[in-house]
């Protein structure tokens, strides 16, 4: 049995060969190259690896798919594995198109098409901001006329918060729309206009396996995703089992799930904003886990890697998550986006404050700098529990204090 993965990202936090180890899986894989070398890593090339490479233009290139169809072809493939959001449909399509197990291109596409994803939502009664397709910069104008600014307007299939906008005045919008592609070359609107919601976001994460859901939890952000140059630490945190509005948005995800459906494993990643007059609406989800330390909270939450289970199982491997809804501890992010400067110190790992999980650092003393450029661009991270959300909001504040105390950059 031959699995083809493409994958994106740390190799380092997916450990595959350890992941299938037991079926004794012959491993191909395709990867990127900016991010090889972005985490520093080399590609493996000892057993279960039969063989690997990367290429260029990873993420947007047509020619990934046309090298993973080709490596199908040459080694033999029974499966496809695909964890990250830029492989979701690659994977899909090259399943359907060798009759290979696993999700299938009709729910991935709405998963991935934000269009398609809020007409399903529509159709089952899920609130969604109103919203429309940016055929022509006529469409934008009239939209911002009728709901008023801001606006908020998005890649059809963006990752990473990359390409959203808040619009917040005339001259914003008229220069967003004299920069911007509409229109993708085949002609299809490639861009989405969404009334700006007014409120928090939150996120619901978890696993479906065997076609039921194994676990599902709410966290909140305390920021805004898509302001991703600010300067304070960015917290995320888990709520309390006894918040009512953790029972909502379990409930919320519930019904998600059952419009949307998907494959028998998949991990789930959803954001649900919770208005100023405390209403659910649906903004957007995702059929793979949560980025950034989504999975290593989700760890502390219910004990194993909610991007791991998946995979074993869709491979037909144990993977034993029981159905446990309720976590028995909390935990939350602590996050700092990149800032541009020469990094003259950090903090001394040595005197980590109580509670912290995993501590991450992105640069290197003597290093430059560069801005941020995407919302998972960090220049520090952090997984912090507690037994409650409480002891895990104050030690979230004692790890802040700690790491700006030892940053130096400038």
């Amino acid at each position: 049995m031959t699995t083809l993965v493409l994958h994106r990202g740390s190799l380092r936090a997916n450990p595959y060969e350890r992941w299938l180890a037991d079926r004794g899986e012959k491993i191909v894989l395709l990867g990127s190259a900016e991010q090889l070398a972005l985490f520093g890593e080399e590609l493996p090339t000892e057993a279960p690896y039969l063989h690997a490479e990367v290429l260029t233009d990873y993420d947007t290139g047509p020619h990934v798919a046309e090298r993973a169809a080709a490596l199908v072809e040459e080694f033999g493939v029974t499966d496809v594995v695909a964890c990250q959001e830029f492989d979701i449909e690659r994977a899909a399509a090259l399943r359907e198109r060798y009759d290979l197990p696993g999700q299938r291109p009709e729910s991935a596409r709405v998963y991935r098409d934000k269009w398609e994803m809020k007409q399903v939502a529509k159709a089952a009664g899920i609130p969604v901001a109103d919203h429309v397709l940016l055929r022509a910069r006529e469409v934008l104008d009239r939209f911002a006329e009728r709901h008023g600014l801001p606006v908020v307007v998005k890649p059809r299939k963006g990752v990473l918060s990359l390409g959203v906008s808040v619009l917040r005045t005339r001259e914003e919008l008229d220069a967003w729309a004299r920069d911007a592609e509409l229109l993708a070359p085949d002609g299809e609107p490639q861009w989405l206009a969404e009334a700006f919601v007014v409120g928090s976001m939150c996120h619901i994460d978890g696993n479906v396996l065997d076609g039921r859901i194994a676990t599902l939890w709410p966290s909140q952000y305390q920021y805004a995703l898509a302001d991703f140059r600010d300067r304070k630490g960015r917290v995320d945190i888990a709520l309390d089992t006894a918040d009512p509005l953790a029972r909502r948005l379990v409930d919320f995800g519930e019904r998600v799930l059952g419009a949307f459906g998907g494959p028998e494993h998949f991990a789930f990643h959803i954001e649900v904003f919770h208005t100023a007059d405390d209403e659910l609406v649906l903004c957007e989800a995702a059929s793979r886990a949560g980025g950034a330390g989504v999975r290593d909270v989700q760890r502390v939450l219910f004990g194993f890697d909610p991007m791991e289970y998946p995979v074993r199982r869709q491979l037909g491997l144990p993977a034993d998550a029981g159905e446990r809804r309720d976590p028995d501890r909390l935990a939350g992010q602590l996050l700092f986006t990149k800032r541009p400067g020469v990094l003259r110190s950090l903090p001394d790992p040595a005197t980590l404050p109580p509670g912290v999980v995993k501590y991450t650092t992105y640069a290197e003393v003597g290093q430059t700098v560069q801005d941020a450029s995407h919302s998972g661009d960090f220049l520090a991270a952090f997984v912090i529990e507690g037994a409650d959300r409480a002891e895990t909001e104050e030690h979230i504040r004692v790890a802040e204090a700690w790491f700006r105390a030892g940053l130096d950059i400038g």
